[in-house]
């Protein structure tokens, strides 16, 4: 009997221990097996009500209430699972909890029914039930239910409810509910429901439900239910409801609902409902009206064709009214044609050439160069 009594007044002393989150009860040795309390190095199964200034734990780690503050300052592998649950500098391997968090990187699994993130790095599969986010860099499969973002580069099968954003670099799948963004390139396969920008690049295929836009180069396949626009270039198929244009150079096969352009040069196949227009312009241009300064290829444009001062046209023209106020080279065919030069010929109602005889200026039918 008293064998009994000194054995519960051991286990009862040890547990008033734990209570004072300092020390714990280990079986079968100390750091070792299976511990329950506030083991601060431990490996095996380790039980804790709220973790505070833990140092090393390898294996699993439940825990029950809020960590206190510093609770973790040493590494920490294996199993973690708690409500909430913040792991220590390092954290690698499964980690599940009402909220998951690590003073400096996580690698493995981690999943927070609430939320999950890193002050550094994360790495593998990583869930926040509202948010994710780290830091530093993200990587391998990042999912949360509201947000997800990072303050480093972002890569993998990224996926937020509403919105998704990386100051660094975003790269592989990319999902923002309304928004994506990233601080630099965006490369992959991008869509968000409103919006999207990057910072830098943005190349792949991207589609965004109103606009997209980068401060640099885009290219790639990219559609917009409103507006698409790059600071620097748009190169490949390019579709926007509205318009899209670009700082330098459109490239590729422009199609916009309203108008497209350029601060430079436009080239290849470009459509429009209304306008297109860029100091020069390269291919086949259709829309209601087209200008430029240098225009080379075919241009069909129903209701007017301009060519800016001293600009020139080389190639086809089909317009209803085409003013070149340069010279003009190639056939022109409309209800009415002006040019000051014509190294050519003009189809229409009415064709003017101001460098030809005054009584050679204007011709019905036809007019070349005399």
């Amino acid at each position: 009997m008293k064998k009994r009594v000194f054995i519960i007044s051991l286990i009862v002393l040890q547990f008033s221990h734990l209570l004072s989150f300092s020390q714990s009860f280990d079986i079968p040795t100390k750091g070792a097996g299976i511990s329950f309390g506030n083991s601060a190095k431990f490996t095996g199964l380790r039980f804790n009500f709220s973790d505070h200034n833990i140092e090393k734990i390898n294996g699993v780690n439940v825990t029950i209430w809020a960590p206190k503050e510093e609770t973790f300052l040493g590494k920490t592998s294996g199993i973690l699972v708690g409500l909430p649950l913040t792991g220590g500098g390092e954290v690698r391997g499964i980690s599940i909890g009402g909220g998951v968090m690590a003073s400096q990187s996580m690698h493995g699994i981690s999943i927070g029914i609430v939320g999950a993130g890193a002050g550094g790095n994360m790495a593998g599969i990583n869930v926040g039930g509202i948010g994710l986010g780290t830091g530093g860099s993200l990587s391998g499969i990042n999912i949360g239910g509201v947000g997800l973002g990072s303050g480093g580069n972002m890569s993998g099968i990224n996926i937020g409810g509403i919105g998704t954003g990386s100051g660094g670099n975003l790269s592989g799948f990319n999902v923002g509910g309304i928004g994506l963004g990233s601080g630099g390139d965006m490369v992959g396969i991008n869509l968000a429901g409103l919006g999207m920008g990057a910072g830098g690049s943005l190349k792949g295929i991207s589609f965004a439900g109103i606009g997209l836009g980068s401060s640099s180069d885009i290219v790639g396949i990219q559609a917009a239910l409103v507006g698409l626009g790059a600071g620097e270039n748009l190169k490949g198929l390019s579709v926007a409801g509205i318009g899209l244009g670009s700082g330098n150079t459109l490239a590729g096969i422009q199609v916009a609902g309203v108008g497209l352009g350029a601060g430079n040069t436009v080239s290849g196949i470009q459509i429009a409902g209304v306008g297109i227009g860029a100091p020069e312009i390269k291919g086949l241009s259709v829309a209601l009206v087209v200008g430029g300064g240098e225009i080379t290829g075919i241009t069909v444009a129903p209701a007017y064709l301009q060519i800016e001062e001293d600009g020139h046209y080389t190639g086809l023209a089909v317009s209803s009214c085409t003013i070149s106020k340069g010279t003009f080279t190639g056939v022109g065919i409309g209800i009415f044609n002006y040019t000051r030069s014509l190294k050519g010929i003009q189809f229409g109602l009415l064709n003017y050439v101001k460098d030809n005889p005054k009584s050679l200026r204007l011709l019905p039918i036809f007019n070349a160069s005399f």
